[in-house]
């Protein structure tokens, strides 16, 4: 079987991994020289729980950061001020990269003047007839000249079988970089000048939606697949150099919400080379009752361990979910479990790399306990549960603090709310500490959102700050009913493209007009962050709007002196 047939079949898995192996052996895309993706025959790991012994290399999942499938919005965030004279920042010369559900590529808001598409490149990664990009293996590439080809057919779509079936992907590049229609009064994004690159992310494989048990039907994307599309989307700052803005309107709440998931980690080292801006949202967990938190008391010599109760209301027909332990530094956490019907797993610890799974007299449940005392990229404790088929009710899970003279600090996540049912929850959930991965990254911008008609937080909005303490999100930008091309929808992946047209309107004055050509990432944030709007009666940076709202024009009035 050659590397393409891997890729694409769901008898191989793909895991992230810093190992660079001959293709003799195993099929392997570099991404950076730190990262790679390996796909290996499933055969060699037993099982969906036989997963948890590689989870550390296992792509985590992640869902679509809008709620439901303006001018307004543009002139609360000082986009439109900065579209006209005398700065006339409309994002030409630059490029905008969407990695999502792919862009409805026919409509108006993604043509010239001229009835041409204003998109370079579209890498559809489900599409397996034509060819993938050189070195990608799986997947389709359509070029400008393809797509304009299949705009001159009567049928484009069926000339060009690449269709943005969910809409996430077509909003979020209208909002960010759509065309302006009938003079601006249909429509006008961010920035309409710019060059688009799309990467349309295939679902996620089936051993994958197994192993994190989602539910039938909902979206889902692999750290795998999207780690490539950003290494796809930012190679063309390289090949037309210009500068390259990455939006991603993703989420998942797996990861330990400090150093993050691999994906996270790439885009911090990417946000740290020129010419490329990583704006992300902050996901909409806010008020979903996720995240739990709390220190365990100090254990006192003689006293016997000190302990924590932690409730979960588990909902009908739920048919299961992964739930993360992470533990401070040098403290050592150890847990036992009650289900709903009484049945107790005893306080128990088991040694990096192994797995247990427990069954139950009454119950249909199986949990699948997996602990990890350093976890690699970070340092910290991680205990993951995996609960198949678990009993509605509310379980209990009991964590104690040996006598380590630590915190006792912990910090407890449920998937996202597509993945989970409405009834599942942590009684006494916290509200902080819920924004997703990768927007917990420090250096590239995370977004929440607002609503600009009266300048309210947007209730589902993720809060910070991040489990470590450090400041996110960075600003706030309006996501509550913004017009796209689709109509109006709430969400912060629409307040994260809306600022990517931010972002792409001063890549255009800093490097296209070399008025600061070397900029990287962390100084785009800094102005923006020196140029928010801010409101004299709230403290800043804090947990719900970061550093203030984003003002585009606040930031050229900086840049000015005035």
């Amino acid at each position: 079987m050659d590397c393409r047939e891997q890729f694409e079949s769901e008898n191989y898995a793909e895991l992230i991994t810093g190992i660079q192996v001959g293709e003799s052996e195993y099929c392997n895309i570099d991404i950076n020289g730190r990262f790679s993706v390996l796909s290996i025959d499933r055969g060699r790991i037993a099982g969906e729980e036989g997963l948890l012994y590689v989870y550390g290399y296992l792509p985590k999942v992640f869902g679509l950061m809008a709620q439901d499938f303006t001018e307004a919005a543009l002139g609360s965030s000082g986009i439109l001020q900065t579209q006209g004279p005398p700065l006339s920042l409309n994002g030409s010369g630059v490029v905008m990269a969407f990695i999502d559900t792919g862009i409805r590529f026919a409509m108006e808001e993604f043509l010239n003047a001229a009835g041409n598409t204003r998109i370079l490149a579209l890498w559809d990664q489900n599409l397996t007839a034509g060819e993938p990009p050189q070195g990608y293996g799986y997947g389709t590439l359509f070029s400008r000249e393809d797509i304009n080809r299949a705009l001159r057919t009567e049928n484009p779509y069926e000339t060009l079988p690449s269709y943005d079936e969910i809409g996430h992907g077509t909003q979020m590049a209208s909002v960010g970089a759509g065309s302006i229609v009938d003079g601006g009064r249909s429509f006008r994004g961010a920035a309409p000048e710019a060059d688009i690159v799309v990467v349309k992310l295939r679902q996620a494989k089936q051993y994958l939606r197994d192993f994190y048990l989602l539910p039938e039907g909902v979206p889902a994307y692999s750290e795998a697949d999207i780690m490539l599309g950003v290494k796809f989307a930012e190679s063309f700052a390289v090949t037309f150099r210009r500068p390259v803005v990455i939006c991603l309107g993703i989420g998942t709440n797996l990861g330990n919400h400090t150093t993050g998931t691999n994906l996270a980690r790439y885009l911090n080292e990417l946000a740290n080379v020129r010419s490329r801006g990583i704006v992300l949202c902050g996901g909409n967990e806010g008020n979903a009752g996720h995240h739990f938190s709390t220190p365990v008391p100090s254990a006192r010599i003689g006293a016997g361990d000190a302990y924590t109760d932690v409730e979960i209301r588990v909902g009908e027909g739920e048919r299961g979910f992964m739930l993360e332990l992470w533990g401070n530094g040098f403290d050592v956490l150890t847990v036992s479990l009650r289900t709903p019907g009484g049945e107790i797993i005893p306080r128990f610890r088991l040694g990096t790399g192994q797995s247990q799974t427990f069954g139950f007299v009454y119950e249909r449940a199986r949990v699948t306990i997996d602990s990890v005392l350093v976890e690699p990229s970070s340092g910290d404790e991680l205990v993951a549960f995996r609960f198949a088929d678990p009993t509605p009710g509310v379980w209990t899970v009991r964590v104690y603090a040996a006598e380590s003279g630590g915190s006792g600090k912990f910090h407890m996540w449920l998937p996202i709310t597509q993945f989970l049912s409405s009834n599942t929850y942590f009684l006494n959930a916290s509200p902080y500490t819920t924004l997703t991965d990768p927007g917990i990254a420090e250096n590239p911008i995370t977004v929440s959102a607002y609503n600009d008609v009266n300048n309210s937080l947007y209730a589902e909005s993720g809060r910070g700050f991040l489990a470590n303490g450090l400041i996110k999100p960075d600003l706030a930008a309006p996501g509550v009913e913004v017009s796209t091309a689709l109509g109006r929808n709430t969400g912060t992946s629409l307040s994260a493209a809306l600022t990517a047209g931010g972002v792409a309107q001063f890549f255009q004055w800093a490097v296209v007009q070399q008025n600061y050509p070397l900029v990287q990432n962390r100084a785009v944030k800094g102005y923006f962050i020196r140029g928010a709007a801010r409101s004299g009666e709230l403290v800043y940076p804090n947990r719900e709007w970061g550093y203030g709202r984003l003002d585009v024009t606040g930031v050229f009035d900086t840049l000015a002196g005035l």
